[in-house]
């Protein structure tokens, strides 16, 4: 049990009403142990770190990215945490911006598979920024814990309202979710009692955010989950600092969270502290292995098994693929060209189109110059996209099936039940911790990665987390391609 803060300005370390499920929670946050967890749920914790950390290497120094870092820093200016892979630092609430928006820059990130956020760009940059700014020494133990709470806070409020429901009513949920997320773990290495980390969660929910069309053109949805991370800092900054936030924020029926965000969809509030504590659902965390969004890699996998059966493109008459209703609203649209390369990495029959010609969908399908390609927009015109209501269960949602009508008459259907790295098909410890040594391999940087691999994997026994944060604080090089 945490036992450091101090009480709260009403006097007390209990939250209003300990028995609600904001209550419940606040109370499961304060008191969360490096003992509490299961090895197994450490060891998979720290695996999604490993992830999260090469994806903030990859995404440090993409176009976007740079932009970003010279608009945010001449806004921001100097401080003491570091802009990760760029040998600078600058603010705390400015580096969890950068931070989050550089893991979440490639679409390479985790993903919930029931309650869609990504997590490693919500609670790295906020665990980042806070831990740089305490006056102790932050043992690895304690950074597991406080990513822990936050990889089990953010899905869990994403279950009550439904998840992909978010998604297909045009919000970025993850970006929804995210600030309690990124509030739960700063909050748990602020020491907050129960009574503080209620403020904490009130003041992250009134700054949840996030617009889906941001996923046709714009950068801002690289930024949505930096801005997110970055507000659930100062959610717990602010609730250490005795400033009130919104009491009982879940249970409030005129302008609480769940009412608002679920206004007509039954939101489930129950669902946020089911189980707290025994079922962790951080557990259902999916790892990337293509650089797309996750509602495209089903479809992808179809494609793959396609072409290993050796159907060439150019004998397809038509390709016709139906997925569950939150994939097709977040990942279908016709496109034209120009398409930018947010528009293709979000889009089911781009990535569907270079993983039947390119034989996989990584950096190198996503250039300037493979997006404008004419074999690309002549499948791309041989694909149409269709909601399949029998994959709309949660169960289901990332099902996929596909049909080629060949031009010999002939008409092929593969269906799989998900793609490889979720649910269905899991990639392994081993299989992560090879996805982020090839990433660092691509980087050039896989004598580095030696010792953040060596520590992160090691967490739990590492003195001080500082360290791990000075390895990766430094320069890194830009992805070898041209986007």
């Amino acid at each position: 049990m945490n036992t450091e803060s101090t009480d709260s300005p009403s006097g007390t370390t209990a939250p209003t009403d300990p028995e609600g499920v904001t209550g419940r929670l606040a109370t499961w946050i304060a008191g969360l142990t490096h003992d509490d967890i299961p090895d197994a749920v450490r060891e998979r914790a720290r695996h999604l770190l490993l992830d999260g950390l090469v994806c903030a290497l990859v995404g440090a120094r993409l176009p976007w990215s740079e932009r970003a870092v010279g608009a945010v820093l001449a806004l921001e200016g100097d401080g003491d945490v570091p802009v990760l892979g760029w040998g600078l630092t600058t603010s705390a609430p400015a580096a969890c911006l950068l931070n989050g928006t550089f893991i979440q820059g490639f679409e390479l990130d985790d993903y919930h598979v029931r309650a869609p956020l990504h997590s490693n760009s919500l609670v790295v940059p906020s665990a980042v920024s806070t831990l740089l700014t305490l006056d102790r020494t932050v043992p690895g133990r304690e950074l597991l814990t406080a990513l822990i709470a936050g990889y089990e806070v953010g899905p869990r409020v994403g279950l009550a309202l439904h998840g992909a429901e978010m998604l297909s009513r045009g919000w970025h949920s993850g970006a929804v979710f995210g600030t309690h997320a990124s509030a739960a773990t700063s909050a748990w290495l602020w020491r907050l009692d129960a009574a503080r980390v209620e403020d904490a969660l009130g003041l992250a929910a009134t700054q949840s955010a996030g617009l889906m069309a941001a996923q046709y053109e714009a950068m801002s949805k690289r930024m949505h989950h930096g801005f997110s991370s970055r507000n659930g800092l100062y959610a717990a900054a602010l609730a250490e600092a005795g400033y009130t936030g919104i009491k009982r924020v879940y249970e409030r029926e005129y302008g609480g969270f769940l009412a608002t965000f679920g206004e007509g969809h039954a939101p489930r509030a129950d669902l946020i502290t089911d189980r707290l504590g025994e079922e962790w659902v951080l557990m259902d965390t999916g790892v990337k292995a293509y650089a797309a969004m996750a509602a495209t890699h089903a479809p992808v996998d179809c494609a793959l098994r396609a072409r290993s059966r050796g159907i060439p493109p150019e004998d397809i008459a038509s390709i016709s693929i139906e997925v569950s209703h939150a994939a097709y609203h977040h990942g279908w649209w016709k496109p034209e060209p120009p398409l930018e390369t947010i528009g293709a990495q979000m889009n089911i029959g781009y990535a569907v189109a270079v993983a039947l010609l390119d034989g996989r969908v990584l950096a190198e399908q996503f250039t300037r110059e493979r997006v404008g390609a004419g074999d690309v927009w002549s499948l791309l015109d041989r694909i149409d996209v269709r909601h399949c209501e029998d994959f709309d269960s949660p169960e289901d949602r990332f099902r996929a099936r596909m049909r080629l009508d060949l031009r010999s008459g002939d008409r092929v259907q593969i269906e799989v039940d998900g793609p490889l790295g979720g649910p269905s098909r899991p990639l392994s410890n081993t299989d992560v911790a090879m996805k982020a040594r090839r990433l660092a391999a691509t980087l050039d940087v896989s004598a580095r990665w030696e010792r953040i691999e060596e520590m992160v994997l090691g967490l739990d026994s590492l003195p001080d987390a500082s360290v791990l944060v000075g390895e990766l604080a430094a320069s890194v090089p830009a992805l070898p391609v041209t986007l």
